[in-house]
């Protein structure tokens, strides 16, 4: 969604918002499936006969699935393609016409010209929600620069959610779990979230006091959220680091670029240059898929993806080919780095970045307020 929004941000490209009514009803059953006859719709001479669903129905499991094909094969008949990268992404194409569609079970997020709007409103019954304003718990306010995203509300009803005196742990898990939602456009507080659900297991005293704490930032910036930014071009930089848990010895790995942060699985690294070139790897994973999905909507990245880290030895580590004796029990699957193919091309550029300007410490350890609030701030994290 943040990618669509932004493509279509930089092309100032209109963002309609529809939702589909009864789209269950629309799925066709391949499957055979029986149900009794309908309260009022009885055949009195034959009580004991069932009927035979030609469509779906709201209850079944093959109800959304069947929604989903039905829509999908629409759309490949307007010439639409579904994006390999996420099945929910439709992409279309004809010269200089290009149009992404969004589809969420019935809300749809469509860039397009109000000739598709009247293609699909023919095909089925449909409600035009006009500019897109509020997508699944995100609010989309129109900004003179780009757009803000936040979820204000969101977040208010998960502090009214936590008002209560005696919290148990079933509480805790749920109010961790909405938390997580919220750093869709809260990504500041990714780490603070990862902290406490590392112990949904076996939660105590500190991992409450850890929530509540939270909840209380989250209060006092209730109306802070993501803005995106207008821009003529478009590039795509990586900043990747790692953590030591203290309490199991295993790091933790971070990207920006997804705003998301990891831990290790497996044996423990050895090293920080081992541990900061897990990290590498995790953040060009994430490029190249990013690269894939920007490729696929026609929006191809001219440049090279910048991958920053504060480690030299994991800098050489990336660029060098060379097995060293101590890089040989890391997993051949990381070394996907080291591609001269994809690094030969220019696809991807890992360099050296300063400590001090570290943004994906953000996501892996705690920080002094001044530089939090630095780093926030770089992540284009602002008041509404």
């Amino acid at each position: 969604m943040r990618t669509v929004l932004s493509l279509a941000l930089s092309h100032s490209w209109p963002v309609h918002q529809l939702d589909v009514k009864n789209a269950f009803l629309h799925g066709t059953m391949t499957e055979t499936v029986y149900c009794s006859q309908p309260a009022g719709f009885v055949d009195h001479f034959r009580p004991e006969m069932v009927c035979r669903l030609n469509k779906s129905l709201y209850g079944l499991k093959q109800a959304p699935r069947a929604w989903y094909s039905r829509f999908a094969t629409f759309l490949v008949t307007l010439g639409f393609t579904e994006a390999k990268s996420d099945i929910s992404l439709f992409v279309y194409r004809h010269g200089d016409a290009t149009a992404y569609l969004l589809l969420y079970v019935d809300d749809i997020v469509l860039t397009a010209s109000s000739q598709y709007l009247l293609y699909l409103q023919q095909e089925f019954a449909m409600k035009n929600l006009g500019v897109l304003h509020h997508f699944l718990g995100v609010t989309v306010e129109s900004r003179p620069f780009g757009l803000f995203l936040h979820q204000r509300q969101y977040t208010l009803d998960i502090l009214e959610r936590a008002g209560m005196t005696d919290c148990n742990p079933c509480s805790l898990q749920s109010l961790a779990g909405a938390l997580q939602y919220l750093t869709f456009t809260r990504p500041d507080i990714t780490y603070a979230i990862q902290q406490v659900c590392l112990h949904m297991h076996d939660p105590r005293e500190p991992h409450l006091t850890t929530l509540k704490r939270l909840l209380r930032y989250l209060r006092g910036t209730a109306d802070h959220g993501l803005l995106l930014h207008r821009s003529s071009f478009a590039e795509l930089v990586v900043y990747t680091d790692w953590a030591g848990c203290p309490d199991t010895r295993r790091s933790t790995s971070a990207t920006p670029s997804s705003w998301a942060a990891t831990l290790s699985p497996g044996r423990p690294s050895d090293s920080r240059a081992e541990a900061v070139y897990r990290a590498i790897a995790n953040g060009v994973a994430e490029a190249f898929w990013l690269r894939q999905l920007l490729a696929k909507l026609h929006s191809p990245l001219a440049k090279s993806t910048l991958v920053y880290c504060d480690n030299v030895s994991a800098v050489y580590l990336s660029i060098n080919p060379v097995h060293h004796r101590r890089t040989k029990h890391v997993e051949i699957d990381l070394h996907f780095v080291r591609d001269p193919n994809r690094v030969a091309i220019g696809d991807v550029r890992v360099l050296h970045v300063p400590t001090t300007s570290q943004f994906a410490d953000i996501f892996t350890k705690a920080l002094l307020s001044s530089t939090f609030s630095e780093f926030r701030s770089s992540l284009n994290i602002s008041r509404g």
